[in-house]
């Protein structure tokens, strides 16, 4: 049986669970528009974004590989090659942008006076 000592002691997964934040991207607006991913490596691509979470795995519907040079493995060609429903890895994502443009937004590291 175990004490009432042992009630006031928090569970080690809920305090897991506690420090957990929440991503600092909003990609729930890209949700169903085409972006282009830079991945680790040197690789690009471009799909619809069909889903996501917070550890930036994306699931891209019609995705386009956008193929390298043979020669300089960080220069693009013209070349593309269709894949398909894709699996992103968020570990080796870099970069994400819509491909219908940027949004300008103030620099949140000014301080605004």
């Amino acid at each position: 049986m175990a004490s009432s000592g042992d009630k006031s002691k928090s569970n080690p997964n809920e305090q897991k669970e506690k420090k957990r934040k929440e991503s600092i991207l909003d990609l729930s607006k890209y949700l169903e528009k085409t972006i282009r991913v830079k991945f680790a490596g040197g690789r690009e691509a471009s799909g619809i974004l069909k889903g996501y979470d917070p550890l930036l795995n994306l699931v891209l519907d019609n995705t386009i590989e956008y193929l390298r040079d043979p020669d300089d493995p960080y220069k693009l060609t013209e070349d593309t090659r269709a894949l398909g429903l894709v699996v992103c890895r968020g570990t080796s994502v870099v970069l994400i942008c819509p491909m219908d443009g940027m949004e300008s937004i103030q620099n949140p590291f000014i301080s605004q006076d």
